[in-house]
């Protein structure tokens, strides 16, 4: 079941891009007002409050349980400070959900939040240390890049004067000190998504939360602001969650990553395990992997669902076989004395550019996908139907426990 839309998403605003210390001055014009003014009780304040043993007493500890409708996220995060986790997920896994519970704008259903030792789960949205940087960055269209950011101090408390310094400091260790007087009207796309950065970080947030940072902005640009997210994203001391569905993002910008489908954790660890070992379709097609489940007798696995694979490890039991597409050897008729342990038979389904080669979608034995260059395409006169024979070798696959 995948995630329904918030209701409240058609009617965003320029105040949706306040952190969540802005709240309580804006609530007129909040499309999320209806919930922020919840002042609920817990209804598990009578249970048993568990920590993990393994959970950091500093650092976000939650357990975010959500129903809504027939979609259930049941979601754990343990995130020390200093560490960047990235959730990944396809469209409706619940990510923008857990985001929305972490700051205070979905009421949890159950589970747990802790941040920094202190429980959160029945804290005003306003009142919790924590900073957004949502999609859209939404900028007050009215107010200069400098009270943009100044908004945040301003509603902790601190003068005009002081909160405008504060941002004044911001801004320039963002590099956007010659744009303070500017409205977002006269901001690129990277220096907005900069701006409200640094709205976020200038109420000092315990934890500082991004929603598909990079979306809005074209590849050139993204290319740019990456790279420099990830430097201030370094330099953050606290605990930092962003929601993407892009991997180059998660993989540039996170420690960790926490892959969520259909409500739940598939699979977590550091970006350079998770590429080499995937666990799901959705986590191999991510990365570009062929993956496969089946159970390994020494070099050989039987697949749940086609023929054997040959490999190089020695394993017993269940495990995952994956090889990447550039693996992959094709031949129009069956190969004579090719090495390659493993050979099927396959039809073309498909073909389509991937970077400077052919990707060709291959149905029949094994359902794989292979890349070639253009010219051998065009040589093995490739085309939808076409009957081809798949080789790869042992020694090009990848065999790891399930």
């Amino acid at each position: 079941m995948t995630e329904p839309e918030p209701k409240s998403k058609s009617k965003k605003s320029a105040t949706d891009s306040r952190t969540v210390h802005d709240v309580h001055d804006v609530r007129p014009a909040d499309p999320f007002a209806d919930e922020l003014d919840v002042r609920r009780t817990d209804p598990f304040a009578d249970e048993v409050d568990v920590r993990r043993a393994d959970a950091p007493a500093d650092g976000l500890d939650a357990h975010l349980v959500v129903q809504r409708g027939a979609f259930r996220l049941d979601v754990t995060l343990h995130v020390a400070p200093g560490e960047v986790v990235a959730l990944l997920g396809p469209n409706g896994a619940g990510k923008t959900t857990a985001l929305r519970a972490l700051a205070g704008l979905t009421p949890l259903t159950g589970g747990r939040l802790r941040l920094d030792g202190s429980a959160l789960d029945g804290t005003p949205p306003e009142s919790r240390p924590v900073g957004v940087v949502f999609q859209d960055y939404l900028l007050f269209p009215h107010l200069t890049a400098l009270d943009n950011v100044a908004f945040g101090p301003r509603c902790q408390g601190a003068t005009k004067a002081q909160a405008r310094a504060q941002a004044a400091e911001w801004l320039d260790r963002l590099g956007l000190a010659a744009h303070a007087g500017a409205k977002p009207r006269r901001l690129s796309g990277g220096q907005a998504q900069r701006v409200a950065l640094a709205r976020a970080l200038a109420t000092r947030p315990r934890l500082l939360l991004l929603d598909e940072p990079l979306a809005a902005l074209d590849a050139r640009t993204r290319l740019e602001v990456r790279a420099q997210l990830r430097r201030h994203l370094a330099e953050f001391e606290a605990v930092a969650v962003l929601v993407t569905h892009d991997p180059l993002d998660a993989m540039v910008l996170a420690d960790r990553l926490v892959v969520v489908e259909h409500g739940r954790v598939v699979q977590e660890g550091a970006p350079s395990d998770i590429a080499r070992h995937p666990r799901t379709d959705y986590i191999a097609q991510l990365v570009g992997l062929n993956l496969y489940r089946g159970e390994a007798d020494g070099h050989a696995v039987r697949l749940d669902a086609g023929p054997p694979i040959t490999t190089t490890e020695v394993l017993s039991g269940p495990v995952f076989v994956a090889f990447p597409p550039s693996a992959v050897t094709l031949y129009r008729d069956r190969p004579t004395g090719a090495s390659a342990r493993n050979l099927w038979q396959c039809e073309v389904a498909g073909l389509e550019t991937h970077g400077d080669q052919i990707r060709a979608d291959l149905t029949g034995e094994l359902p794989l996908a292979a890349d070639l260059t253009t010219v051998a395409a065009a040589e093995l006169d490739l085309h939808p139907g076409a009957r081809v024979w798949a080789a790869v070798k042992a020694t090009q696959t990848h065999a790891y426990p399930v």
